[in-house]
């Protein structure tokens, strides 16, 4: 049997306030209860292990950083080491990664402005982290979110950023837009946790070509979603 054409999304309409809020906050409760184990899956024992994975982790998948960074942490547990080994050798541990070269710059040139500045330790500041080398507000909201428990901001990744215009949160492609129209729409205490909802539910159901809208438990308040025969 031939398979039909998949049929086009759902007609949208302009949401008030008040209906785009009770649909962003449904968003979340269907979400929470579909993954209620949804964490950062990049392994980190440490802040600063944290942003350095987070840092390879551009580019990369958590699986490839977490198959890296065993082998990066024994060579380099700290700061100081980061800073001492050769660029030559942490080009070749982290090779696998992608960008290396520019990697190894940012790590190093992060690592020496954590001892510079910090001590050697981790800031717990956005202005702090976003003046180290290589760190960006994603970054820093990786980290603050989740080494330290601070709600500072909301990741806004390549899955927050396609799931959130499927769902009509927002229609801005800017990841800074992005973000600010999100932390409008979700509460300041869910923000770390809603971020890792959005990329689990982008990694697992809501994929980039063909998402599987039939299995998607949003698939109702979806105004993208897909209806035709086929469907998963």
């Amino acid at each position: 049997m031939k398979r039909q054409p998949a049929a086009s999304p759902a007609p949208r309409r302009r949401r008030s306030a008040a209906d785009l809020l009770e649909h962003a906050h449904e968003i979340v409760r269907r979400l929470r209860k579909e993954y209620p184990n949804a964490h950062c899956e990049l392994d980190f024992k440490s802040p600063f292990q944290l942003l350095v994975a987070t840092i390879l982790s551009a580019q990369c998948t958590d699986k490839r950083v977490n198959m890296v960074t065993p082998g990066l942490f024994a060579t380099c547990p700290t700061p100081k080491k980061m800073v001492e080994a050769s660029p030559e050798d942490l080009e070749e541990i982290i090779k696998s990664t992608g960008f290396f070269r520019a990697k190894t710059k940012s790590l190093q040139g992060m690592s020496s402005g954590l001892l510079e500045q910090h001590g050697g330790k981790v800031p717990d500041t956005m202005d702090d982290l976003v003046a180290l080398r290589g760190v960006g507000r994603k970054t820093a909201n990786v980290v603050l979110g989740n080494a330290f428990g601070k709600d500072e901001g909301i990741v806004v990744d390549t899955h927050v950023g396609r799931v959130s215009v499927r769902l009509a949160l927002t229609n801005e492609t800017d990841p800074v837009r992005v973000e600010e129209k999100l932390m409008a729409l979700v509460p300041r205490p869910d923000w770390t946790i809603f971020s890792h909802l959005l990329i689990f539910h982008g990694r697992r159901v809501c994929v980039a070509r063909l998402p599987k809208c039939g299995v998607c438990v949003l698939n109702d308040i979806c105004p993208s979603r897909r209806t035709a025969i086929g469907d998963r």
